[in-house]
């Protein structure tokens, strides 16, 4: 599940996207250069094989660490993508393109917002979408949208099987694990999983609270939303805390994690990115980062604890939510000031990343003073219990 929107205004677009995934589903923050292919060249993808384009872009991507595609990302040309299951009446295919093939697809052949959707379509015409898009359960699969946006202008892309429509942004929009262009909603929608999915609540949650937002800043406060009245997570025995933005697991019937956040700020002459490179983005700090400036992040986190950022965010995001009403006090104050200095200076990406982990080991240390209990519901620590044994 995901939440994704966009706005655009007169000299910029802004951009902003929740990854929710299963909770040991590591992101991987990752830098491809742009390069040429020789005549009769194949990209592997994650189901399947398809011809190689002649030349490719850079791009920075945020990727589930089992699959090629990506759950949202950027390339030099400043086209940004994010992606959202939906449910469809239409027939899941065994195998094909998945949606963040397609978008990773797209980055790497478009040099516009609307050529990446042609770029989409036109694969999903010749192709088709489908395979396993799931990491607990590699069986469910599920169709897509978009929001696709550049420093001029955004859309929202909407599929069912080959079929899509597409719309272009004026002013705010969001989008949240539902198909939403008037007529193709109607005609294709799958109800009952629509349903579940408790899209229709995040979308009217994202809708009301990006007609307030300026800036940037904005759309990670979005991004960390309990939902209205909840400063801290709320959990449904159907389908834990899939009901917020800031997606928190431990459903019955469903569930799904916030695994990693972006936000980009696009105008003409400059492109603007902001990530997590962490699940939870209320225990975590967005740093900026730049599609023409690479550097090392060291290993790529896989589904085990491992020593990468992922997982060491991991474990002190586990701990805090035992207890948030609590335990936010130890930190949340700091990176709020923090963010607001990077915003008004963004730093060098380095140093940002570098400043994150210092921050990381002062607040493991203010954790390890405090006897902590976990006061979440019966359900919810019994979903956490199996994730913890398994990863």
């Amino acid at each position: 599940m995901c939440d994704t929107m966009a706005i655009v205004e007169g000299d910029r677009v802004l951009f902003a996207k929740n990854s929710d995934r299963d909770p040991n589903e590591a992101q991987h923050l990752e830098w491809h250069a742009g390069q040429g292919h020789a005549a009769g060249s194949t990209v592997r993808c994650t189901w399947i094989e398809i011809p190689q384009v002649e030349q490719t872009c850079a791009i920075l991507i945020s990727r589930p660490f089992w699959l090629w595609g990506a759950e949202m990302g950027a390339n030099e040309h400043g086209v940004v993508i994010g992606n959202e299951a939906v449910f469809t009446n239409q027939p899941y295919a065994k195998t094909g393109l998945t949606g963040m093939d397609l978008l990773r697809l797209a980055l790497e052949r478009a040099d516009t917002a609307e050529r990446a959707c042609e770029v989409i379509t036109a694969l999903l015409d010749e192709y088709g979408q489908g395979g396993g898009c799931g990491y607990e359960n590699r069986r469910f699969t599920y169709h897509n949208s978009f929001i696709v946006a550049d420093p001029t202008g955004a859309f929202v892309l909407e599929t069912a099987g080959r079929k899509w429509a597409l719309e272009p942004i004026h002013g705010a929009r969001t989008i949240s694990n539902g198909l939403t262009i008037a007529g193709f909603r109607e005609q294709y929608s799958d109800r009952l999983k629509t349903r579940i999915s408790a899209c229709r609540t995040r979308q009217a949650r994202t809708s009301a609270l990006i007609q307030n937002v300026t800036g940037v800043g904005g759309l990670f406060s979005i991004l960390r939303d309990h939902g209205e009245g909840n400063r801290y997570p709320r959990y449904s025995m159907l389908n834990g805390g899939m009901a917020a933005p800031c997606m928190h697991a431990g459903g019955l019937v469903a569930t799904s994690q916030t695994t990693a956040s972006w936000a980009s700020e696009l105008r003409a002459d400059s492109h603007r990115h902001w990530v997590t490179a962490t699940a939870a983005p209320c225990t975590s700090l967005f740093k900026p980062v730049s599609v023409r400036q690479p550097f090392e992040l060291g290993p790529p986190p896989a589904d085990v604890p491992g020593d990468s950022l992922w997982w060491r965010h991991e474990r002190f995001h586990r701990t805090v939510m035992r207890d948030p009403e609590r335990l936010f006090a130890l930190f949340e104050e700091e990176r709020d000031a923090v963010e607001q200095e990077w915003l008004e200076n963004p730093p060098d990406p380095c140093e940002a990343f570098a400043e994150h982990e210092r921050l990381l080991q002062r607040w493991f240390e203010k954790l390890s003073r405090v006897s902590v209990r976990d006061l979440r519901p019966v359900w919810v620590r019994r979903y956490w219990r199996k994730r913890e044994r398994d990863s």
